[in-house]
């Protein structure tokens, strides 16, 4: 394919480190970069046992960029040249929404007055049972609140709103609601069963839960709710992001919680809306001092292209 392609550079993303490729790069000369570098604690051990086969693979590549001041370490470890090892950032920091969607749009036009929403986005297996049973509580707390619950894999989407129906909750499917509106009652579960509405749909959030958390599946991005001022909320599984969760810690700008918690934590967040405000705002300040990775990847990306072009001449 390298042939066929003849690319001026290859760019790997995180941890997509394959050895072949790698290999065929260097046979060909073409310079390889590795962007939004991330080494995560479940892989690292994995690399370090076998770093006397990956030393030399990894020392093909021109440059990784990190997110981290820790990934840049553990590259090091095991095996990267420490001179091609920068720290840039993470560029989901720089994620934003589009824009408001139009189901986000008809979804704001038919909640309840003063309604509420606990957005509960990117939900495995288990946690939507966790979810449901905290419900009761939180409505107790605020009987204006609406959950909207958006499980992460379409395939599961009808066994959830089987399980929601199952819980005594009126549910409306949001693929329903775009065909055919209605209005949205107090107490009742709106099932995003469509596909890129949720980054949208969290800027409806008076709270967020996101999912991935609560079992043991590394968790999911905070930071989407967390650009509209949304509070966050997330269980103890957080390893895939544990970065940009333990950046938002420091600034007390995420809440961590078990099942347990679950459901004092959000009823106590809809009761104390001025705390979780502020809350909020903690973590989109946290959003946008963070922000700048992707301008400072490209300059990167650009540098290692012009080296290369004066090196051939």
């Amino acid at each position: 394919y390298l042939g066929v392609l003849r690319p001026r550079m290859v760019v790997l993303m995180e941890s997509e480190l394959w050895p072949r490729l790698m290999m065929e790069c260097a046979r060909d000369s073409v310079p390889m970069a590795v962007v939004n570098a991330r080494v995560s604690d479940r892989s690292f051990p994995r690399y370090m046992r076998l770093r006397r086969l990956w030393r030399p693979l990894l020392a093909k590549v021109s440059l990784y960029l990190a997110q981290s001041e820790e990934t840049a370490e553990r590259l090091v470890r095991m095996g990267a040249p420490a001179e091609r090892v920068r720290v840039t950032g993470n560029l989901k920091y720089d994620l934003r929404a589009s824009g408001e969607s139009g189901l986000t749009a008809m979804l704001r036009e038919r909640l309840p007055e003063g309604a509420r929403v606990v957005v509960c986005g990117s939900t495995l297996e288990g946690e939507e049972r966790m979810l449901l049973e905290a419900w009761p509580a939180v409505l107790a707390a605020e009987p204006r609140a609406v959950m909207v619950l958006a499980p992460r894999r379409t395939e599961r989407f009808d066994a959830v709103a089987v399980l929601v129906a199952a819980s005594g909750f009126g549910v409306v499917r949001a693929s329903d609601f775009k065909a055919r509106p209605v209005g949205v009652e107090a107490g009742s579960v709106f099932l995003l069963d469509t596909i890129g509405d949720l980054a949208s749909v969290y800027s409806l959030g008076a709270v967020a839960f996101v999912g991935g958390s609560l079992v043991s599946a590394g968790g999911h991005n905070p930071l989407e709710p967390a650009q509209f001022g949304v509070p966050v909320v997330t269980g103890p599984s957080f390893e895939n992001f544990r970065g940009i969760v333990e950046a938002m810690q420091a600034h007390d700008a995420i809440r961590v919680v078990t099942e347990g918690m679950l459901a004092e934590t959000l009823a106590g967040m809809l009761r104390s809306e001025k705390e979780a405000r502020a809350l909020g705002e903690r973590g989109r300040a946290v959003f946008e001092a963070e922000a700048g990775a992707t301008a400072r990847t490209v300059r990167a990306l650009m540098e290692l292209m012009e080296e290369r072009v004066v090196r051939a001449r």
